[in-house]
């Protein structure tokens, strides 16, 4: 019988008192899968830059490990240092087309049309919200973080928070109106 895998407070513990690089590799296989979901989603699908901010990401909180307080869950804390990393590169960037819709619908199955178009739909309307607005939507319906994580990665207080995806809600129900079940018939 294998004992069983050290928690995070554990490999942070290794990291932080013997640099420990193979507890902090076992942290980033834990995080990483979820980080760069989180990167691809408000890089509307870059691959490549989803991936260079969630390295950043990881490196960073290898440097910054010692102010860890543990207010949070780990992978809170890295996603926030995942979304400030992103904010530093859009700040930066030259403002581009958001979106990649050169989608090939003969290529997919008839039975894939229908999803393919429909998140295509999704990306241009979530590229229709605020940042503020899409990071929220992000952080509690695709990483599943609860409001207080959510504010907490974001660094908004909870009102705050809950009013962007207020308003991001209503606006993606008024772009997506068309995808209502009696709209599809």
């Amino acid at each position: 019988m294998s004992a069983p895998s050290p928690g995070d407070a554990e490999l942070i513990a290794r990291v932080l008192t013997r640099q420990d690089r193979h507890a902090y590799a076992e942290l980033v296989r834990r995080n990483q899968s979820n980080l760069r979901a989180l990167l691809r989603r408000l890089t509307h699908g870059n691959l490549a830059l989803a991936d260079d901010l969630a390295q950043e990401a990881f490196v960073l909180a290898w440097r910054k490990l010692h102010l860890f307080r543990g207010e949070a869950r780990f992978s809170t804390w890295l996603y926030r240092i995942g979304y400030n990393c992103f904010l530093a590169h859009a700040r930066s960037a030259k403002p581009e087309d958001p979106l990649d819709s050169d989608v090939s619908e003969s290529e997919a199955a008839a039975s894939h049309a229908q999803a393919t178009e429909l998140r295509i739909d999704l990306e241009r309307a979530l590229a229709q919200l605020t940042e503020p607005e899409r990071a929220a939507i992000v952080q509690c319906y695709y990483q599943d973080l609860s409001h207080e994580e959510a504010a907490y990665v974001l660094e908004l207080p909870l009102g705050t928070l809950k009013t962007h995806i207020l308003k991001a809600k209503q606006k993606l129900k008024a772009a997506l109106s068309s995808w209502q079940p009696e709209n599809l018939a």
